[in-house]
Parts: structure tokens; C-alpha cells; sequence
């Protein structure tokens, strides 16, 4: 799947879903990110800034992570994320 690239930024915007659905990261357009885990909705939840195809997170707790966009898929430290599709 193809990944639009906006200005010099990749759009991270979307649900992003692990392969067996168990960790759902909503990236949302205001640079906020909610995350579910299994059935602990909003399990983590903050802000993200994207530069290039790297993404910074910064969890409300103060908690930081990263990721990185590659081929479509997203690479937030040790988890695989693929952009869930929208219903056809």
C-alpha cells in the first residue's frame, strides 16, 4: 500500500493496526494518537510530530517513543503496524 506524502512529511493520519489486531493506534490530524490493547481502550494516549517518515511520540504521561514509516508499514519500536483499511 501506498503512503501519501505530504509537503516533505508522510501521512500518518489513520488507524494503524498490528496483524493481529490487538494493538490499534488512531493517529489523528490534530497530532494527537490514541492506542487500544485488546479490550483497554484509549491504553495509551498523547501526541505525535512526524519529520519525514519519522514519527516522535510523546504519551501523557511523559513517556516517549519513536517510529519510523517504511514501505507502507510503521515501525513503532518493537511493533508492526499496518494501515487498516477503509470498509469498500
Amino acid at each position: 500500500m501506498a503512503v501519501a506524502v505530504e509537503g516533505d512529511h508522510v501521512d500518518v493520519v489513520g488507524m494503524w493496526v498490528t496483524a493481529d489486531g490487538h494493538i490499534r493506534q488512531e493517529l489523528l490530524p490534530d497530532g494527537r494518537y490514541d492506542e487500544a490493547r485488546g479490550e483497554r481502550r484509549s491504553a495509551y494516549t498523547g501526541r505525535y510530530t512526524v519529520t519525514g517518515s519519522h514519527l516522535d511520540y510523546v504519551d501523557d504521561t511523559g513517556f516517549t517513543a519513536t517510529g519510523d514509516i517504511r514501505d507502507g508499514v510503521l515501525y513503532h519500536e518493537h511493533l508492526v503496524l499496518h494501515r487498516e483499511q477503509e470498509p469498500s
